[in-house]
């Protein structure tokens, strides 16, 4: 029972998680730029274009722009250590592989779990507001969707709704009913993802970079037309008063935002899965963590500030706020004739911020189910999962086996099931795998302190406590709710919660503790000779001559 009891705490050692990253089989085609774009193309997505005019409503008003600021510093301190962590560990693994080699193989499989949350149950999230965007984006394309009766007064949209939907009453009480269809929209979107992330990580960065370049030209359009259109006096109050429930307004309400946005700056992390497909990963990453959250949160502030100016903050409650800013603009002069929608003329501009929305979201997707497929390919190589999730191609040198399986229980979530209820439940999953990372970086200083650290955290174990903090203090503004929802009836949030927690520990009694590689002393590893990832990139290299 003892040595069972041990087994839970067995830690990889770092030696040979540099040898996993140094013999990768995995195909090293990512520079700065690519990872950066990688970062920008997961954060720049549902958060600007969906949850910031909801956060602006509901929970902050025109101090939306502080809960960026807050949400971009917890953030920051975990990606300095994220950028640490990766620069001495450039493995696929990322968060789950740095709590394997720190804490034990229990706290990694718990990071494993957290990650499915992070990754996939977000992909799912993100594809139902993509389907909602390209479904208004059809219509203005003469292509319409039926409206169908539920027998409420929520109507729902053929082929772009879930089949489960959860349906909250005046007095907070959610209730789950059928729909009558289901998303086929999201189905597909998540589809075309799968599709290209088969065929090759650079492909799929290749699209990636475009659809960057794209979607920050669509906001930073928004942005230099909005500024003109701002009314100063709706940033007054900019703190509203608090209404009296918890996260209304006040104080609390801009952290309540910040807990909430914290699931758009997911993205980041994705860069530090890509560690063992960037070219110099020690060098590489930590660019792109850093680079990729300082261009995001000034784009997500300059938005805000524009969105708020332009529409009083009570009125953004919509799932397309940036949409809803463009029409109180009054661009006539972008009018230019369409026979496709009603009153024949369609606004150039309010096109513009639709295509950018679908590419932007699209983008998400695509980094998002990267991430996931990433994190199981290596939970695969340890064990903890079934080998299909670790298969490669023979030609794409891709997971492709675990991509296909993914992408379609990301597509199926998406198709039926009623991810709004999980956005608190992604946001606090993530802020609580942020927390380990941080704790990961104090472990190695204290036990590892002659480690080779290509990029150090600034200030160190100081910083990484501050990371922590922070990360757990969001984590408790999505956790709050939920338990005070169940107080007051509504058990769904928190049931959710339990039972995802319930599945992760059964599925690890009954496959992972069994096949954990480390426990059987089998080295995943296939070449001892190398002894740093440095020697796999001189390799390369040598291959390339």
């Amino acid at each position: 029972m003892s040595n069972n009891l041990g087994r839970l705490f067995q830690k990889k050692s770092i030696a040979n998680i540099q040898k996993e990253a140094a013999k990768s089989p995995l195909k090293r085609t990512l520079g700065p730029i690519n990872l950066m774009s990688l970062g920008v193309g997961a954060i720049i997505g549902a958060g600007i274009f969906v949850l910031t005019g909801q956060v602006a409503s509901a929970n902050a008003g025109p101090a939306i722009m502080l809960s960026f600021v807050v949400a971009g510093i917890a953030c920051a301190l975990a990606g300095l250590c994220y950028a640490e962590l990766a620069s001495t560990m450039p493995v696929s693994g990322s968060a789950y592989t740095y709590a394997y080699g720190t804490l034990g193989e229990v706290f990694a499989w718990i990071m494993g779990w957290l990650l499915v949350l992070e990754y996939g149950i977000a992909a799912s999230t993100v594809a139902v507001g993509w389907s909602g965007y390209v479904v208004s984006l059809l219509g203005d394309f003469g292509v319409h969707f039926p409206a169908i009766g539920t027998g409420t007064d929520h109507p729902a949209t053929m082929w772009a709704t879930p089949l489960v939907r959860a349906v909250t009453d005046d007095g907070g009480h959610t209730t789950m009913m059928l729909s009558g269809t289901f998303n086929l929209i999201a189905a597909i979107g998540i589809a075309a993802v799968t599709c290209l992330l088969v065929l090759g990580v650079s492909e799929s960065a290749n699209v990636n970079n475009f659809i960057v370049v794209l979607k920050i030209i669509v906001l930073l359009t928004f942005i230099a037309v909005g500024i003109t259109y701002i009314n100063p006096d709706n940033w007054h109050p900019f703190i509203p008063p608090a209404t009296g429930n918890p996260g209304e307004f006040g104080v609390g309400g801009i952290f309540r935002g910040a807990a909430i946005i914290f699931f758009a700056y997911v993205g980041f992390e994705a860069v530090s899965t890509a560690a063992a497909e960037a070219k110099n990963p020690s060098r590489d990453v930590p660019v792109g963590i850093l680079g990729a959250l300082i261009i995001c949160t000034i784009i997500y502030m300059a938005v805000a500030a524009v969105m708020t100016g332009v529409v009083p903050y009570l009125e953004l409650a919509s799932p397309a706020p940036i949409a809803v800013a463009i029409d109180r603009m009054a661009l006539t002069w972008a009018n230019f004739p369409w026979p496709f929608v009603e009153g024949g003329q369609m606004n150039a501009i309010s096109l513009l911020i639709k295509v950018g929305a679908v590419a932007g979201l699209s983008s998400v997707m695509l980094v998002l189910c990267f991430g996931q497929t990433r994190i199981f390919y290596t939970m695969s190589r340890d064990g903890l999962l079934p080998a299909v999730f670790s298969k490669i191609h023979d030609k794409f040198r891709t997971p492709w086996l675990g991509t296909i399986l993914l992408g379609i229980m990301v597509a199926v979530a998406a198709s039926f099931l009623p991810i709004s209820l999980l956005g608190d439940l992604v946001s606090l999953g993530t802020a609580v795998a942020f927390s380990i990372v941080c704790l990961s970086v104090i472990y190695l200083r204290i036990t590892h302190p002659e480690m080779e650290r290509p990029f150090k955290v600034p200030g160190g174990i100081f910083t990484a406590v501050l990371g922590i903090l922070a990360c757990l203090f969001l984590a408790t503004q999505n956790f709050a709710p939920m338990v005070d929802h169940a107080m007051k009836g509504n058990t769904l949030p928190l049931t959710i919660l339990v039972c995802y927690a319930i599945v992760g520990a059964l599925i690890y009694a009954a496959y992972g503790f069994w096949h954990s590689k480390l426990s059987k002393g089998i080295d995943i590893t296939e070449d001892a000779d190398l002894s740093s990832p440095a020697d796999a990139f001189r390799g390369n290299i040598d291959d390339k001559k």
